[in-house]
């Protein structure tokens, strides 16, 4: 019998909040069901005992044996939904996926056969120890303590998984190495949240898009552990990038351009020069470690793809040859064009610094008409929300935005799943209902290729498989 834990009403509140403004600006009428998710908090003791949720912590990691009963199947691969398919997960990971599986009697068993199964669902730029709330006023980071910035976040991984989303790539933080502790926790079972891949700290310039420059400031009252990444030079980029590998990151963030969402930063213009790229992708390659860049500018992002980095993130102002360069060196595009209409709702609402309203602005219907050209052409464009910006949980409104700009259903579903697994170097291990890789699925009511939306409202989450959502009633233990 397996074990749930005390609702998080905290939690469940600020979804409601944060999709009662969503509903501002989008022509869509979000289902009660969201708002009312029940979302589970990790802890030590249980208060009830329900078969169909995994809960309490600590529990053992990918240790999960399951047969789960589907009514469709969407595998991550295929250009078409299989119909009726079981899908058999033993020890963690898929044994396999048939329409025709027997339950042994020593296996639990997850009917889902009234609804869609999906892979669990993948977010390549998230920010999960960090909130919307600290853009009114960056100083705050200056008072955060490690163990208050990795509760915020162990409180965020909860709530991104039950959201769908199983695997994210978590692109930095300001407070350096906390995305290590978070994932490491994860993955030890003391904290419920997706498989995650870290950075540590963001490599930038002095008072670059990754560094905590604000008016009235100075460099010496910023705590060190905010800047670990600061630097100028290919010597000192290339040294940074190293204590980084040598620190756990599973990969490097660069600010490469200026920012939306910092001080004095032009998001069209170089901040780290070309030479600085190269030496930091030749740094992390040498160690077998991928590079991601921040770069908005055009010229920037060729730059950077020239010197050889893996995905660039946001591509706000790409041009032509920019997007021709990202097709020809399968450079993969990682384009959040949802989120800058919250910012532009929530950020006014909450006084948000008139800087980066107005650089909101100026890129974000010029990102959405770059994506629709990159995803014409043919480039690779990846799922990716920037989540920290708007209200956790809500990653899967960019579904909705994707398709409005270009993809199809099948393609946007891709992008979030086989498609990112291949570029985080996971191929084999996420990112599809397959025999060999973790058991990861999520579950929804509808078919989301007929109505992509339905992604907002997940049924059934299932990581490793281990139950940590399910409708009552659907477990049926051995």
């Amino acid at each position: 019998m397996l074990q749930v834990c005390a609702v998080d009403t905290l939690n469940a509140h600020h979804l409601a909040h944060g999709q009662a403004h969503l509903m501002n600006f989008r022509n869509h009428s979000l289902t009660a069901a969201v708002a009312g998710t029940l979302l589970l908090t990790a802890c030590a003791k249980p208060v009830a005992t329900l078969p169909e949720l995994v809960s309490k912590t600590p529990y053992v990691t990918d240790s999960g044996t399951l047969l789960v009963h589907c009514g469709e199947l969407i595998d991550g691969i295929e250009n078409a939904a299989r119909g009726a398919q079981s899908i058999l997960i033993r020890n963690g990971r898929i044994e396999a996926v048939d329409a025709t599986i027997d339950a042994a009697a020593d296996v639990p068993v997850l009917d889902l056969s009234d609804k869609t199964c999906l892979p669990g669902l993948i977010d390549m730029h998230t920010h999960i120890l960090e909130k919307p709330e600290t853009m009114e006023d960056l100083s705050v980071y200056f008072t955060h303590t490690y163990e208050g910035t990795l509760n915020t976040g162990s409180e965020i991984a909860n709530t991104t998984l039950l959201a769908g989303f199983t695997t994210v790539r978590n692109v930095g933080t300001y407070y350096g190495l906390t995305e290590n502790e978070l994932r490491d926790r994860i993955n030890r079972g003391e904290i419920i949240g997706p498989r995650m891949q870290v950075a540590g700290y963001y490599l930038t310039i002095p008072g670059g898009g990754g560094d905590l420059l604000t008016p009235g400031i100075t460099e010496d009252q910023i705590p060190p552990h905010l800047r670990m990444g600061v630097a100028r030079g290919p010597e000192e980029f290339s040294a940074k990038a190293q204590a980084a590998i040598d620190a756990g990151a599973d990969f490097i963030k660069i600010i490469a351009s200026g920012a939306v969402l910092a001080y004095n930063g032009v998001p069209g213009a170089h901040e780290m020069t070309f030479d600085e790229m190269k030496a930091v992708v030749a740094t992390a390659h040498a160690a077998g470690v991928k590079v991601a860049a921040h770069a908005h500018g055009a010229a920037v992002i060729k730059d950077a793809i020239l010197a050889g980095v893996d995905t660039i993130e946001h591509a706000s102002l790409i041009d032509d040859e920019g997007l021709a360069l990202a097709k020809e060196h399968d450079v993969p595009l990682v384009m959040d064009i949802f989120d800058g209409d919250w910012m532009l709702e929530e950020g006014r609402k909450s006084g948000w610094p008139e800087e980066f309203m107005r650089k909101t602005e100026e890129t974000t219907l010029a990102q959405r008409e770059n994506f629709r050209k990159g995803v014409e052409i043919g480039a690779p464009v990846l799922f990716g929300t920037d989540a920290g910006v708007y209200t956790h949980g809500l990653n899967a409104t960019q579904f909705q935005y994707m398709v409005q700009w270009g993809m199809t259903p099948m393609q946007a579903i891709q992008a979030a799943t086989s498609g990112p697994a291949r570029y985080l170097g996971w191929g084999d291990q996420v990112g599809a209902l397959q025999a060999g890789r973790f058991g990861d699925l999520v579950a929804v009511s509808g078919d989301p290729l007929k109505d992509i939306s339905i992604l907002l409202n997940i049924d059934a989450v299932v990581k490793g498989g281990l139950v940590f959502k399910a409708p009552p009633e659907r477990v049926k233990s051995p």
